[in-house]
């Protein structure tokens, strides 16, 4: 299902697809051996136009449609870029910059969305803390105005490019008694007294992608950067659900795409018994399955796609099941690509083993893999 692409929606896609080819594929296998976030990858992203996709050109993006974003991230990912690179363009541009664009007043959207467009500056989303991951409105990060400014104190976990952000649009809450009532957005700067970032994590996958705690430690925020309104801030997060659940999926759906065509080709060269393995009937199954997974993967997440673009209101059973395809199933396309590898999909020399251990993230990140099936079973008994 093409979902009515244009031809230059899938001249795009193919362009993309070449450029990283050629010029982000040979970098990426030492940045994830290093665990290394790649500024000359993200300058390459950033020289293709792929950070500001989804802004106005008066503002340095596109203006491009969300499909066609689908469309770029599926293309990456198909090229072979990692999805730690990919992790970090997604929360950049679409957690971070969008959310800015969305609801920053004019002077925030001239002062910041062109630096975050053309990649000069680099953002991030401060939401979760230690305690509160996917009970969101449990957040304990506090605002308290005083004397003009607003004063944050708190400490966010997991922040996906915390270590290398200029720019980070952080939740707090203004009354913990008012929960997600009281959830607010903020503009927050690197520079800004009180704000720092910890150590990075080490991670299991999507290494090259910079995660760490953001510390907020009497933040002074001027009044100026409040984004939006007050109490606002957890229907922001909401909003960027369908960015999560299509944009930021699509490059795994690239990447199954990738999986299928290596396994298919190393199928038909490796030969055990004398004969190619793909004429064992085991091998052929876990082909068919990797296959059904990834056309799966790509109709639900072009679905909410294509519904964010017809201006349709959030459907949560159509984004919670996305996720939970491309998360659940996923994984198991990643370790059946493992398995047709055999000892060569357990050592780095091919990329098959680095997209068994990124993968497992889209199980856990944005949304544990329980949560979906909670609000799909909710959604269930009330229909």
């Amino acid at each position: 299902m093409e979902f009515g692409f244009t031809e230059e929606q899938l001249m795009f896609r193919d362009s993309v697809y070449k450029f990283a080819k050629k010029e982000i594929v040979p970098l990426v296998e030492e940045a994830d051996l290093k665990s290394e976030f790649s500024m000359e990858v993200w300058r390459k992203l950033g020289e293709m136009g792929i950070l500001g996709l989804p802004f106005p050109e008066e503002l340095g993006g596109s203006g491009a449609s969300v499909e066609t974003c689908c469309l770029a991230g599926e293309a990456l990912g198909h090229a072979g870029v990692d999805q730690g690179h990919l992790l970090a363009l997604g929360a950049h541009t679409y957690l971070c910059a969008d959310t800015i664009f969305k609801h920053g007043s004019p002077e925030q959207l001239k002062k910041y969305v062109p630096k975050l467009a053309s990649g000069e500056w680099i953002g991030c989303m401060g939401l979760t803390e230690p305690g509160a991951g996917s009970d969101a409105a449990s957040i304990t990060t506090t605002a308290v105005k005083k004397d003009g400014k607003w004063i944050l104190n708190g400490t966010k976990t997991f922040i996906t490019n915390a270590p290398v952000c200029e720019v980070c649009v952080v939740y707090a809450t203004v009354d913990k008694a008012l929960k997600h009532k009281g959830i607010t957005a903020f503009i927050v700067e690197r520079g800004f007294p009180g704000f720092a970032t910890g150590a990075p994590f080490h991670k299991m996958g999507v290494r090259a992608s910079a995660t760490s705690e953001v510390i907020l430690d009497n933040c002074e925020v001027p009044e100026e950067n409040l984004l939006g309104e007050v109490g606002k801030g957890f229907e922001y997060t909401h909003e960027t659900l369908s960015w999560d659940r299509s944009s930021l999926l699509a490059p795994f759906v690239g990447a199954l795409q990738f999986a299928i065509e290596s396994c298919t080709k190393y199928s038909q060269e490796r030969v055990q018994f004398g004969k190619p393995i793909n004429a064992f009937q085991a091998i052929q199954h876990k082909l068919a399955d990797i296959k059904i997974i990834q056309e799966a993967a790509k109709m639900v997440v072009y679905r909410v796609a294509h519904d964010k673009d017809s201006g349709k209101p959030l459907n949560h059973l159509h984004t919670s099941i996305a996720k939970s395809v491309v998360g659940d199933y996923g994984i198991k396309a990643a370790s059946d690509a493992v398995q047709i590898f055999g000892g060569y999909g357990f050592i780095h020399e091919y990329p098959i083993e680095r997209f068994l251990r990124d993968v497992k993230l889209a199980q856990i990140g944005g949304g544990t893999s329980e949560m979906q099936k909670f609000i799909i079973s909710r959604i269930l008994s009330f229909m």
